[in-house]
């Protein structure tokens, strides 16, 4: 197979590079722990964000009544790759990349006229508000509930693991709207403003040190029917399209694939400094088993992104490059701290730390990898059930 790019796409990319040279601060470095933003780069990444939404490049794909540019979903995937690659901030992808891309599928016509050009002029911050303490792996356990009381819905219940949930203007929300129906079929998908009263946020710190997650609580919460997406107790079906998004991550594989390139520059560095390994051979052959693993990683990828341009919605092809990438990452990590010795124990305020610690940084952000957005295991039952037509276990 002759895989290439078209001129245009070439000359687009070409058109990123020059945009994120001239654009990012000179000293910006690729920040491996990029969920967890202080308020300072929160407020930069929103800054950023608006450049690009000014010219259309937020939301490429999406129809041009919407703020979109009627762009492919390969382009959108180029511009994905070159963020990723440049470290620019990505503070703006839960309405970009799942919300909007949700709502063209589910949403009515006043829905899509209300929250679309916001997302794409990346006028408002969203999060996601699916797990919870007792269900995550098993999202169809939840217990949040709504209750139809006239023109709204009251929330109650408990959410975790919200992401940059202490920015967000919108959540996105899975709550149970039928009490008796099986676990599947009693779920509906609400758009919820988090500054209704009745939501309370308390930070939750990771390993790293980090504030990137939040528990969300809702006591009394109302929100509006005409918030409903899609049909009641029908959420699961908008929620998997979601998660279908979700799942691609091109961003993070080439993200790390530049981490990698930067890890080779200084392991040939220090070999022409004179400094030699044991396993001189096996290493070289471990940097490129992991290169040809890394371009895997990618080409999965744009099998989701060729599926979207020509109007399927991706299932276990999503699933295949979430696991692949997500495992991918947690592989290179290990490598590279092992490579670097001990020194790549160090954390990056560490002056002697090797690339600013940030393959430290990667070692330990990448076990999330592989459990956020789905864990391992369910996306090898997706792809075994909806990929390979293997019956359930």
């Amino acid at each position: 197979m002759q895989f290439a790019f078209t001129p245009e796409q070439d000359a687009f990319r070409e058109e990123l590079r020059a945009f994120l040279a001239a654009q990012l601060p000179a000293d910006w470095q690729v920040k491996n722990d990029r969920e967890a933003m202080t308020d300072a780069e929160f407020a930069y990444s929103q800054h950023f964000a608006h450049k690009l939404g000014e010219r259309g490049w937020l939301t490429m794909q999406w129809p041009v009544e919407y703020g979109g540019r009627a762009a492919s979903h390969i382009e959108q995937m180029i511009f994905a790759e070159e963020m990723a690659w440049a470290g620019a901030p990505l503070g703006f992808g839960f309405g970009t990349q799942l919300v909007g891309p949700t709502l063209m599928v589910w949403g009515n016509e006043e829905q899509k006229a209300r929250f679309l050009p916001p997302i794409a002029r990346s006028e408002v911050f969203w999060c996601q508000g699916f797990s919870e303490p007792g269900a995550g792996s098993d999202l169809a356990g939840l217990q949040t509930r709504a209750e139809r009381q006239g023109d709204d819905y009251i929330i109650n219940g408990q959410k975790i693991w919200t992401s940059e949930g202490q920015y967000a203007d919108w959540m996105i929300l899975l709550a149970r709207t039928d009490q008796e129906a099986p676990k599947h079929r009693g779920i509906s998908y609400f758009l919820v403003d988090m500054k209704s009263p009745g939501i309370t946020l308390s930070p939750l710190i990771n390993l790293m040190g980090s504030h990137a997650f939040n528990q969300v609580f809702f006591d009394s919460v109302r929100v509006p029917a005409a918030n409903l997406v899609g049909q009641e107790n029908r959420g699961w079906y908008v929620a998997t399209t979601t998660l279908d998004f979700e799942r691609t991550g091109i961003a993070r594989v080439i993200w790390s694939l530049r981490q990698f390139e930067e890890l080779v520059g200084s392991v040939r560095r220090e070999r022409q400094a004179g400094v030699t390994w044991p396993s001189g051979g096996q290493l070289r052959n471990r940097l490129a088993e992991l290169r040809i693993e890394f371009e895997i990683a990618r080409l999965l990828c744009y099998r989701v992104g060729w599926l979207q341009t020509n109007g399927i919605v991706p299932n276990y092809e999503a699933s295949m490059a979430k696991l692949y990438g997500t495992e991918l990452i947690q592989r290179f990590g290990a490598a590279a701290v092992n490579i670097l010795g001990m020194a790549g124990q160090l954390e990056p305020e560490c002056r002697r730390a090797p690339l600013q610690g940030r393959l430290e940084r990667t070692y330990q952000a990448g076990l999330s990898y592989t459990i956020a957005g789905g864990t391992s295991e369910i996306q090898r039952n997706i792809i075994a059930q909806r990929g390979l037509g293997l019956p359930r276990g």
